[in-house]
């Protein structure tokens, strides 16, 4: 059994040591070298592209980066899966774009748009996911093991 003053010691030599791993891998994880962010491939269209996802609540739907809304597909690795010619058509579709009984809102968006959104999503495509080349859905998976 400790004394009061032993227990009080490993205590505070215990948070000193765990505050400096923290401190430490702070430090790494911020570091270039660990930059999985791609940052330095951010174009004035990538972030046009990003304000139209966000202005049109595509995250309502849509998951990107796992994050987000799983009614409809995972847009990581659209551009990889789909092409640019496939997700640009689908948004300047005049018509609700339908497919597997889910209905996307026709965005009817100008080429100029659809580019930016394409660009967008070319970029997500580059982020380093750290060895997962493809973020799915559960609800993709539960119907890819079907």
């Amino acid at each position: 059994m400790l004394s009061k003053k032993q227990a009080r010691a490993f205590f505070l030599g215990g948070t000193v040591v765990t505050f400096l791993i923290f401190i430490g891998l702070t430090v790494y994880s911020l570091s270039k070298a660990q930059d999985q962010t791609n940052r330095d491939n951010i174009t004035e269209s990538v972030v046009r592209g990003k304000k139209i996802w966000e202005k049109n609540n595509c995250m309502g739907c849509h998951s990107l980066f796992g994050e987000g809304a799983y009614y409809a597909p995972e847009l990581t690795k659209v551009i990889d899966r789909r092409g640019e010619a496939y997700v640009k058509g689908v948004l300047m579709s005049p018509v609700p774009w339908q497919i597997n009984g889910r209905k996307m809102v026709a965005y009817n968006m100008s080429e100029a748009d659809a580019l930016d959104v394409v660009e967008f999503f070319k970029w997500t495509g580059q982020v380093d996911l750290n060895g997962f080349e493809r973020v799915i859905s559960p609800l993709a998976k539960e119907k890819a093991a079907q």
